[in-house]
């Protein structure tokens, strides 16, 4: 019986480990099978999200409700197609090109009357500028004999005549050089200058002409013969000068405003 019994068990071991080892492998293949779906499903997830995912670049804002959501929904392809701008429609037909037409006409109609404008501004200052001309060389021809005149016995009138024809700093400036140079240097050596405006030379060569103009102010130039009697000399002597004068507008009329001997 001992014998028989022994037998037994050793005849059931290799049943048992064999039936072991097939439940490990059918564990393993079970186990394989698991990891495979699970990554099989990690990657369809990762897809499903990415197919879910917003459009990068919009904002959609969805107004909820009351009391709430439990699950905040998508937004829908339509929400961007109305938020994206339409496109302006280029204005066709007879309407549009007729306010295309009368939009031209008024750039037109705009730049004409600028463009008259600064033609008639510049018309009228070249009329003014030509008045200026012929003015102020009328008055630099009468006022030069006066401001470069004068006689010992009487230099308080000539000088007061002179200062008629004068503005400016240069009135004042003249004032001060007849009070302490030219005065008193006249009386002490009985001084008399009569100066003219020379006759047109040879070839009628004006004598006075027009240097710069403006309608404000003109520069001109003179040719005058002083002729000069004193006690320092012997008979008279003449002194043929040439002079500019500057002429500026005044509420009295051209005045002078400056004189330089060249």
């Amino acid at each position: 019986m001992a014998n028989a019994t022994t037998r037994g068990r050793t005849t059931g071991s290799p049943g048992r480990r064999t039936m072991t080892a097939a439940a490990r492998a059918a564990a393993k293949r079970a186990e394989r099978g698991h990891r495979e779906a699970g990554v099989a499903t990690t990657a369809d997830e990762e897809t499903s999200h990415k197919a879910e995912r917003p459009v990068a670049g919009r904002t959609v804002l969805i107004e909820a409700p009351e009391d709430g959501w439990d699950d905040p929904p998508e937004p829908s392809p339509e929400a961007f197609e109305e938020d994206a701008p339409e496109e302006q429609a280029e204005p066709t037909g007879p309407g549009g090109r007729r306010r295309l037409l009368a939009a031209i006409l008024v750039v037109l109609l705009v730049a004409g009357l600028v463009a008259a404008a600064v033609l008639g501004r510049q018309y009228q200052d070249a009329r003014r500028t030509e008045t200026a001309r012929t003015e102020a060389l009328a008055a630099a021809r009468t006022a030069a004999p006066t401001v470069l005149s004068y006689d010992y016995r009487h230099l308080d009138r000539d000088f007061a005549r002179a200062r008629t024809h004068l503005t400016g700093d240069f009135r004042d400036e003249y004032g001060k050089t007849t009070k302490t140079v030219v005065g008193p240097t006249a009386e002490k050596y009985r001084g008399v200058v009569k100066a003219t405006v020379a006759a047109p030379g040879a070839g009628g060569a004006p004598a006075a002409s027009v240097v710069s103009a403006s309608p404000d102010k003109v520069v001109v130039l003179l040719f005058v013969n002083q002729v000069t009697e004193s006690t320092q000399v012997s008979g008279s002597r003449v002194d043929l000068n040439r002079v500019r004068m500057a002429m500026t507008h005044t509420d009295e009329g051209w005045k002078v405003s400056a004189v330089d001997a060249l």
